[in-house]
């Protein structure tokens, strides 16, 4: 008998039919003999319209009444999901976070995972329940109700599976696994049936709304094999696990698009020692994190500093930098919403040369400008007009032959 853990997206459990075929998927498991564990989130758009509801009273509500707020949404997909399992004849429990062990960070809306105590789990899977756990929550050590942020059902799962040592994850969802690129954007992008976690953490924090890129991280960490799965068909999915000493890839895996980016700039800074870190810790104290970043060559002893943060992020990352012009004698603070970052990624490119003259040779073709550049040992990122980004992601999915299986790729 293994123990597997299931993880069911909103689009998963939007209506009562699809919460009956993801109960259906749990009790399948279970009669093949396996423990099952199956984690959900709320169904459809029930968080964002929980937001909503709380914004119509207050512009910015609490956020720890937020987090009460949001939790409900979970709370009504795990009740939901167990009375579906009794209506098939099973034995089934639902838990919230705090129920199912999940301690966290004091952090509203972006905790982080501190532990989980798996007794009551591991009692009520003994006794012959199929267990479900509510995602995105747990409780901090004041005992208050926390959320875990966009997707937090994810590195819930992930999180579940290596304390309980499950023999696997599955992370349903609406599509059918990981692709070369976004299909809405590239209809000839290709399923990869295999992936390896560090090239998935690549996509998933590049803009792949595939996974959360933290649960990746959690499964990378304690070596927790996952499947990424539709809940709608039979596929089998793709595959995350440590590939990176078992096959020699091409360069290049996957492509992928984040129009979720704002940049600023904060023009004519000082350039001394200590400038930049001051800069940086400030922008880190206030929450915001920062991506890509670059300083232009000092002249007259001043220079140009750009970085982007998310879209959501920008008000704050922008009264945060125009306070440190004022402090530090910078001319002005600028900013641009109307920019993308473009990536490719691929274990294989520790291996190949050759992978960024081949990306800037086809956003060249397509005369797109590159505004900031990015690398590490896997990617290549660019930060480009928002205008251009879908071309653009078309022509590096197609200089890079993504559309077609690796053995024919030249």
């Amino acid at each position: 008998m293994g123990l597997l853990v299931q993880k069911f997206g909103g689009s998963s459990l939007a209506t009562p039919e699809r919460v009956l075929r993801a109960a259906g998927r749990a009790v399948a498991r279970f009669d093949a003999g396996d423990q099952v564990v199956v984690v959900c989130s709320a169904q459809g758009d029930w968080t964002d319209r929980l937001i909503g509801l709380a914004e119509e009273i207050h512009a910015q509500p609490s956020a720890r009444e937020l987090d009460m707020l949001k939790a409900v949404g979970e709370q009504m997909s795990i009740a939901l999901m167990a009375i579906a399992i009794h209506k098939l004849g099973y034995e089934a429990i639902s838990l919230t976070g705090p129920q199912a062990g999940i301690r966290t960070d004091s952090f509203h809306g972006k905790a982080k995972i501190r532990t989980i105590d798996t007794g009551r789990l591991r009692r009520e899977l003994d006794g012959g329940q199929i267990v479900i756990v509510a995602g995105f929550q747990g409780v901090d050590s004041e005992d208050n109700i926390t959320t875990i942020g966009r997707g937090g059902s994810d590195p819930t799962a992930v999180a579940l599976a290596a304390a309980l040592g499950a023999e696997r994850c599955d992370i349903f969802t609406d599509v059918d696994g990981v692709y070369t690129a976004d299909p809405r954007i590239v209809p000839d992008a290709r399923w990869i049936r295999r992936m390896d976690y560090d090239e998935l953490l690549e996509l998933a924090s590049l803009g792949a709304r595939v996974m959360q890129s933290r649960a990746v991280e959690l499964a990378k960490r304690f070596n927790v094999p996952f499947r990424v799965r539709s809940s709608f068909n039979e596929s089998e999915g793709t595959l995350v696990t440590d590939l990176a000493g078992e096959i020699e890839y091409v360069d290049v895996r996957a492509a992928a698009l984040d129009a979720d980016q704002a940049k600023i700039t904060i023009r004519h800074v000082p350039d001394r020692p200590g400038t930049a870190a001051t800069i940086f810790s400030e922008i880190a104290r206030a929450t915001v994190n920062v991506d890509m970043i670059v300083q232009n060559v000092s002249e007259q002893g001043r220079t140009d500093v750009s970085f982007t943060v998310g879209k959501a992020d920008l008000s704050r990352a922008l009264s945060v930098a125009e306070e440190l012009a004022g402090r530090l004698g910078a001319a002005n603070v600028e900013s641009d919403e109307n920019v993308a970052k473009l990536s490719v990624i691929g274990i294989g490119m520790r291996s190949h040369s050759g992978v960024a003259e081949r990306m800037f040779r086809a956003l060249a073709a397509e005369k797109i400008n590159i505004q900031m550049i990015s690398t590490s040992e896997i990617k290549i990122s660019c930060v480009i007009e928002a205008a251009g980004a879908e071309q653009a992601l078309l022509a590096v999915h197609r200089a890079f032959e993504l559309d077609k299986d690796e053995s024919e790729r030249s």
